[in-house]
C-alpha cells in the first residue's frame, strides 16, 4: 500500500519500519485530582510496560507519537514533566522518536527540549501523511499523500453478546477525500475511550469520511464489523 507496509499491532500503526501510536495523554490523572476526582494513579504503569511490549515485538527504527502525549493544554504540571521523559527516554534507547504536535501539546516545547526530540506539525513516510488530526491539513505534503494516519478521536466499540458487553479500544478505516484513513485508537489506559457508535466524530476527517469501519485487534488478530456505526454490534472472543 502507497509503498509502504501497514500493519495495525496493539494499540498502534506499524508503517514499514515506523511505529506510530498516539494520545498517551501524560498527566490526565494530576488533572482530574485537580478537579477532585479521584482517578488511581495506576496509568503510568500501564502505559510503560505496554509501550515496552509493542516496541519489543516490532522493532522499529522509528516512532511517532501522532499528538497529545501530555494532557493539560496551558502548563506542564509535576506529573507530565516526571512522566514524559520517562516515556521519550524508554523509546529514544530503542529507536529514534518524532513528537507530532496535538491540540493538547501547546507546551510540549520544554520538555521536548530536554532531550533533543523533534516536534513536528506532520511527518510523510513515502505517500503516508501522519497527523494528529483535529484539523484538515492544507500542505504540499497532505495533498499528494494517499494514506492518512491520525489519532484525535480515541475510538472505542461496545461489543454485545446477550446480556454481555464490553467495551474495546478501536480502529477506524475510512476514505476521506480520495485517500485512505486510518484512525489509532488512544494509547491511554485510564479510558477505553468514546463509543463511535454513541457519539458525534470529533476529527473533521471523521466528519466527512465514508466507509468507515472499526477494528478490533486482540490477541493479535482484526475483528472487522463492516461500515455500519449505527447498529449494536454482536461478538464472541
Amino acid at each position: 500500500m502507497d509503498g509502504a507496509m501497514i500493519r495495525l499491532m496493539g494499540l498502534g500503526i506499524l508503517v514499514s519500519k515506523t511505529l506510530v501510536i498516539g494520545d498517551l495523554h501524560i498527566g490526565y490523572e494530576e488533572a482530574m485530582n485537580k478537579q477532585g476526582v479521584l482517578v488511581p494513579r495506576v496509568h503510568f504503569a500501564m502505559l510503560r510496560r505496554a509501550l515496552e511490549e509493542l516496541i519489543e515485538k516490532t522493532t522499529p527504527d522509528t516512532v511517532i507519537i501522532a499528538g497529545d502525549i501530555k494532557h493539560e493544554f496551558g502548563a506542564v504540571s509535576e506529573q507530565e514533566w516526571r512522566e514524559t521523559l520517562k516515556i521519550i527516554d524508554l523509546i529514544t534507547a530503542k529507536a529514534k522518536l518524532i513528537l507530532v504536535k496535538g491540540n493538547h501539546d501547546t507546551i510540549l516545547g520544554p520538555i521536548a527540549g530536554k532531550r533533543i526530540v523533534e516536534i513536528k506539525e506532520h511527518y510523510l513516510i513515502k505517500s503516508v501523511y501522519i497527523c494528529h488530526g483535529d484539523k484538515i491539513p492544507r500542505d504540499d505534503d497532505f495533498k499528494k499523500a494517499k494514506t492518512v494516519i491520525i489519532g484525535h478521536e480515541h475510538p472505542a466499540i461496545t461489543l454485545r453478546d446477550g446480556i454481555k458487553q464490553e467495551t474495546y479500544k478501536c480502529f477506524l478505516k475510512a476514505e476521506y477525500g480520495g485517500k485512505k484513513l486510518f484512525v489509532l485508537p488512544s494509547f491511554n489506559f485510564v479510558s477505553e475511550g468514546a463509543d463511535i457508535t454513541k457519539k458525534e466524530f470529533l476529527s473533521p476527517f471523521l466528519k466527512n469520511a465514508s466507509a468507515i469501519v472499526p477494528v478490533v485487534v486482540h490477541e493479535g488478530k482484526e475483528y472487522s464489523f463492516g461500515n455500519s456505526l449505527k447498529t449494536e454490534q454482536s461478538i464472541n472472543f
